[in-house]
């Protein structure tokens, strides 16, 4: 009976003086947006994509702003990309952070148009693309890719506030899928000048 005792009590892992440090318990979130769930209702409003993060990906969600009606192209640009940056800044709703979005873009992060010499789709950001977090940058870029005044291109051409050119990042599968990859140094694509 003792043996047997031994023998159930064993499972064949050895115990370590070592602390081993495996991680949280894997999440189980479903990375499916709730129904209805457009983020604060806006009368009139025009439906835009918006890139969250959810699961260590990106995943699209739908969002209403106010409609930039009557405005010239370029205003419209810089009008919508303000507007998806707000919406990008925001808290995921309650039912979002439920189903496990969340955003990495910061609070402090303003967004201007191109400056002389600039090509006309730049950006210009109140930091630099490469020293924001990797998750915010996947998420500027597959953002503003989708906008539809910016032009629909799955890419966006970002430049911080110095003299750097201005880069075009692209959102690729590869970058929804792992938005860490604009750690590694050169995901931006020089322009041709």
């Amino acid at each position: 009976m003792a043996a047997l005792a031994l023998a159930a009590a064993g499972c064949g892992v050895r115990g370590t003086s070592v602390p081993v440090d495996a991680g949280g318990a894997p999440a189980r979130v479903s990375c499916k947006v709730p129904a209805g769930d457009t983020g604060t209702a806006v009368p009139d409003g025009a439906r835009v994509t918006a890139y969250l993060v959810c699961s260590s990906a990106l995943v699209q969600v739908e969002r209403t702003v106010a409609r930039s009606e009557g405005t010239p192209a370029e205003g419209a640009r810089l009008q919508e990309a303000q507007a998806l940056l707000t919406e990008l800044q925001k808290e995921p709703s309650a039912a979002e952070q439920a189903a496990g979005f969340s955003t990495a873009v910061p609070q402090n992060l303003r967004v201007a148009g191109p400056r002389a010499g600039d090509p006309a789709d730049a950006l210009r950001l109140s930091i630099r693309p490469d020293d924001l977090p990797s998750f915010a940058l996947a998420q500027l870029a597959c953002t503003y890719g989708a906008g539809a005044a910016l032009g629909r291109t799955h890419a966006a051409v970002l430049g911080g506030p110095g003299d750097d050119a201005p880069e075009r990042y692209a959102c690729s599968a590869e970058v929804r899928t792992h938005p860490d990859i604009a750690q590694n140094a050169g995901w931006g694509d020089p322009l041709p000048r």
